[in-house]
């Protein structure tokens, strides 16, 4: 079992034919990614990857003589939220947009838009997903993962990878791990992810990395207090970030209240979450949660 893509996932890719989708579309591919089409307007007719993908000009007809049911954006900032939206609009169940810098006024569409098409977005300013050695949307380098039973759900993308190597270092693997973003306006929560996670028969513990910035990891908390039968490990960054300076990710900064590193690690332990003071103890703290 997985959560959101699997082997049978079929991928199109949104700016395949660009510098960044190729090179990473490429890396999917041999992970073993079923890529079944790649967009970029004006390109239709083309085929990318050495001949191995066909290009179409939109999303829609990709869909319709591929069947692709999940599509990954590689697509400059100024036109990434157009990407998304005509994604939700040819029906696709899950879009996964790795776009930095995308205007938050922009996002603000894109949220109502997607709510009303019913389509799950991961993303977008993150590394994608990764259902270990199933499926791999987005940039996270496959090699560090190792099948397992403990899932992973982090704001952080270079922290997710620090995570996932702390787990196989204690000799756990995963089952899918999801770099969320941490723009102020995403498309799936940490909360969403723990619900999968939750529901998923084959996840029998979550990492979560939080950081500085927003409320998303104490409505997490405090929704698997009352509801995950599984045990839960965190981890805040930012514990040093001074108040009032964004650090790193647009929605990381500290305004004030339950946004401090502080305050978060204190409301996560006060509903049940173990957490760790730094990520290089994330893999040994799992592992004896698992085995009191």
């Amino acid at each position: 079992m997985s959560i959101l893509v699997n082997k049978n996932s079929k991928v199109l890719v949104q700016g395949i034919t660009g510098s960044e989708g190729t090179f990473h579309a490429t890396q999917m591919l041999e992970y073993g990614t079923q890529i079944v089409a790649g967009v970029t307007p004006g390109k239709g007719g083309q085929k990318a990857l050495d001949g191995r993908i066909p290009v179409f000009d939109t999303v829609e007809e990709a869909r319709a003589k591929t069947g692709a049911d999940v599509s990954i954006i590689f697509v400059p900032p100024a036109f990434a939220a157009d990407a998304i939206i005509e994604a939700a609009y040819a029906g696709l169940d899950l879009v996964v947009c790795i776009t930095e810098g995308i205007p938050v006024h922009d996002m603000v569409r894109v949220k109502r838009i997607i709510d009303m098409e019913g389509t799950r977005l991961v993303g977008p300013n993150c590394p994608g997903i990764i259902t270990v050695d199933e499926c791999k949307l987005g940039i996270m380098p496959g090699f560090i993962t190792k099948k397992g039973t403990i899932g992973v759900v982090s704001k952080s993308g270079t922290l997710t990878y620090e995570a996932i190597g702390q787990l196989v270092s204690a000799g756990l693997g995963q089952t899918t791990a999801i770099g969320i973003g941490g723009d102020p306006i995403i498309g799936t929560s940490m909360r969403d992810v723990l619900e999968l996670f939750e529901a998923d028969p084959e996840t029998e513990g979550v990492v979560i990395i939080g950081e500085i910035g927003g409320q998303m990891e104490i409505e997490a908390a405090r929704w698997a207090q009352e509801h995950m039968t599984k045990p839960v490990v965190g981890f805040i960054a930012g514990q040093t970030a001074p108040p009032g300076r964004r650090m790193g990710h647009a929605g990381a900064i500290v305004s004030g209240g339950d946004d401090t590193a502080e305050a978060k690690m204190r409301i996560l332990t006060e509903c049940g979450v173990t957490v760790c003071q730094s990520v290089a103890s994330i893999g040994e703290t799992m592992k004896q949660v698992l085995n009191p």
